[in-house]
């Protein structure tokens, strides 16, 4: 009964109080991470669980790794509920069984209290540079298969085995270690300060994210809204578009999103579990409605999701995945935010750049990894946001002092791209110029997406720039030779990768 619950103030300090456990968690993996991927450019996320494995809270981390975790918790408790004690972590990667792509591996530690009640759990998620596969960085452009992509792991508990089996598959050991000693060691400070908080009414938390949503439905109002997009290809040497469609529809406090009309699971890695594209519906749902919504179980709860299976959206086994989580989820917001943009258009941008712009290099013993920002979308009330990562990733950049001490790599140029934000009221933000020369010999994997399809513009604001990307042999410019979206090339020492990429589009008809 309402008059049961906490009251508002109680109930807005139980939030921060189990926010603050996650915060904590995220700093303690960050600061004692060994790779630039995560100590640099913080590729991981935290997340806390209720005994039933409902996400509870999340610290401010990556969209796409937090929404889809809670399919990480539910195969941990499927094959290991009741037999984990305390001090024991389960480790899983594996995209089929609560996984993403391979190079996320998720870590979930149960929490008990003194008595041993379970109170809940905890779980962080960290981008590992390397985990093996065919190419260094473990996302090779040319997969057709998820044996090419790297080491696969269902839920496991972490003992010194598995610790072996990872390290002796990886291009770099150390920084495996490294990355995964941080990743238990922040579990075991979250499930120690979880557990201060042991009969608290961790339900409340979440079915106030449901009131929360419900709310937010209601204020919308009935409809029925669909939107179109489309993935340039499916892969190297898979070079078509790729379909998307989606239908939001809204009946009083509950939503309906149904992608029926997407396009088949395709012979390239450009292929999402459906745990991904979950994931970007919560983040689509939330960024329109009210961002101010929980971002728990219980927001969820009002939504009910049809992905056809075995579809790019909903990918089974033995489809290769790697691009799913990276570009795949990049997509599925811009489709979801396009039909609701229809629904709720003073709450809705034009759509952000698209794409992660994945970056792969890997030579002797080292491999490097990044996302590079781009423009976001204009907004209703003012422009989009030159060089920065949008949607569905919520990484930094690698500074370029800690790229070059790390790595055999010189960053010669880096600025914004000017012009390439579409042109509207409220312009679209601008991308990045970035030329990066190898001074070893390396693999270069690109893993991109808007080359080919512009990032749209919303009531008459034009579409963003295209991204490119280009080869100079030796750094000339007079050989430069443009690339796909998505290939895995070899360089030799002094070489530049020239990476352009996309603007945001334009909001609102342009100013006269």
């Amino acid at each position: 009964m309402a008059s049961d619950r906490l009251a508002p103030a109680q109930l807005q300090i139980l939030i921060a109080r189990l926010g603050g456990v996650a915060r904590e968690m995220s700093a303690v993996l960050r600061r004692a991470s060994y790779s630039p991927n995560i100590k640099e450019r913080a590729d991981y996320s935290c997340a806390l669980f209720t005994p039933a494995g409902e996400l509870l809270v999340q610290a401010e981390n990556i969209p796409v790794h937090l929404g889809s975790m809670p399919a990480s918790v539910a195969a941990v408790l499927e094959r290991f509920a009741g037999r984990l004690h305390p001090g024991d972590q389960v480790a899983v990667n594996d995209p089929f069984c609560g996984g993403t792509h391979l190079n996320d591996i998720t870590v979930v530690a149960p929490c008990f209290a003194a008595d041993g009640t379970l109170v809940g759990w905890v779980a962080n998620r960290a981008h590992h540079a390397d985990i093996g596969g065919a190419a260094p960085g473990s996302m090779p452009a040319d997969a057709t298969e998820i044996f090419q992509e790297g080491l696969r792991l269902p839920p496991v508990l972490v003992d010194e085995g598995v610790r072996a089996i990872m390290l002796a598959n990886t291009r770099t050991p150390l920084e495996r270690a490294g990355d995964l000693d941080a990743q238990l060691g922040a579990n075991r400070v979250g499930a120690q300060r979880l557990a201060q908080l042991a009969g608290a009414p961790m339900g409340e938390v979440v079915d106030y994210g449901e009131r929360r949503m419900r709310a937010a439905l209601r204020a919308v109002g009935d409809g029925s809204w669909t939107f179109v997009d489309q993935l340039d290809s499916a892969g190297s040497g898979v070079a078509r578009p790729i379909p998307l469609r989606v239908r939001v529809t809204i009946s009083g406090d509950e939503v309906a999103v149904d992608f029926t009309g997407s396009a088949p699971q395709t012979a390239g890695n450009v292929n999402a579990v459906a745990a991904v594209t979950v994931s970007a519906v919560a983040f689509a749902l939330r960024s329109a409605l009210d961002p101010t919504i929980p971002a728990n179980g219980g927001a969820m709860r009002p939504v009910h999701i049809t992905i056809p299976p075995r579809s790019v959206l909903a990918a089974e086994a033995p489809a290769a995945v790697a691009a799913g989580n990276v570009e795949v989820s990049q997509r599925v917001a811009d489709l979801c935010l396009g039909a609701l943009a229809q629904a709720c258009p003073q709450r809705v941008g034009a759509a952000s750049q698209g794409t992660m712009n994945n970056l792969l290099i890997g030579g002797d013993g080292w491999v490097y990894y990044e996302t590079v920002a781009g423009g976001q979308g204009g907004r209703p009330d003012r422009p989009g946001m030159s060089g920065v990562h949008t949607a569905m990733t919520n990484t930094r950049n690698t500074p370029i002092e800690a790229l070059e001490r790390s790595f055999p790599l010189r960053v010669l140029r880096q600025r914004l791209r000017r012009g390439s934000g579409g042109d509207g009221s409220a312009p679209g933000g601008e991308g990045i110029e970035r030329d990066l020369q190898v001074l070893a010999d390396a693999t270069v994997s690109l893993i991109t997406e808007r080359r080919l399809s512009r990032p749209w513009g919303l009531t008459g604001g034009a579409p963003g720039a295209v991204g490119e990307n280009w080869l100079l042999p030796g750094g000339d410019e007079a050989r430069a030779e443009r690339l796909p979206d998505k290939c895995t090339i070899r360089l030799r020492a002094g070489d530049v990768l020239r990476m352009l990429t996309p603007g945001g589009g334009g909001w609102g008809s342009p100013r006269t």
